[in-house]
């Protein structure tokens, strides 16, 4: 049964025939291509100074965190009274103006020296300078000093006399105020 329109001989030449490929050796697809231990050496000297230069950026980081601290705390110190110093101006300018007038009398020296003094508690205030008054208090060595004790009618060791008041800076004493205290019945 022949294809009566296409002759016998030129069946072959109408349908290409392809060769099957040859299959591949099975030792081939088995072996892994691994690096030689050159490129392995080198990259590993390539990570080795990557972490080495991450190393020496970090080190100059610390050391330029630990100056700018310094020179932060050196800053801090010398300019530390900046504010405070800024506030009693006022009380300067105040004093300055009540020596400058010509003719005062009792009355009004009286009461420039009271605003001024209101100018240096308000100073004292916003800067957390707080007075240590303690009369009737029982006595603290941490906040008081003892010039005496006094035959008294309080409970003893209650402070009787402020001789000199004291004051603290933001609840740290920085002058004992001196007192006398009552020896007891």
């Amino acid at each position: 049964m022949s294809n009566p329109e296409i002759p016998q001989e030129n069946l072959a030449e109408a349908v290409p025939v392809t060769p099957e490929p040859a299959p591949e050796p099975v030792e081939a697809a088995n072996v892994d291509i691994l690096p030689s231990i050159e490129d392995q050496f080198k990259a590993l000297e390539l990570k080795a100074a990557e972490h080495y230069d991450a190393w020496l950026r970090a080190k100059a980081e610390g050391e330029n965190i630990r100056r700018r601290a310094q020179e932060d705390i050196s800053k801090a110190h010398k300019f530390a009274v900046e504010k405070f110093a800024g506030e009693l101006l006022a009380v300067k300018d105040s004093l300055e103006a009540a020596l400058a007038v010509q003719e005062q009398t009792v009355e009004s020296f009286k009461s420039g020296v009271e605003l001024t003094l209101k100018q240096l508690v308000s100073a004292f205030e916003k800067n957390a300078l707080n007075e240590v008054n303690p009369v009737g208090e029982k006595f603290d060595p941490h906040k008081h000093q003892a010039i005496g004790m006094v035959d008294s009618e309080q409970e003893a060791n209650t402070v009787v006399t402020v001789l000199q008041k004291g004051y603290t800076i933001a609840e740290r004493t920085l002058r004992p105020a001196l007192v006398m205290v009552a020896k007891g019945k």
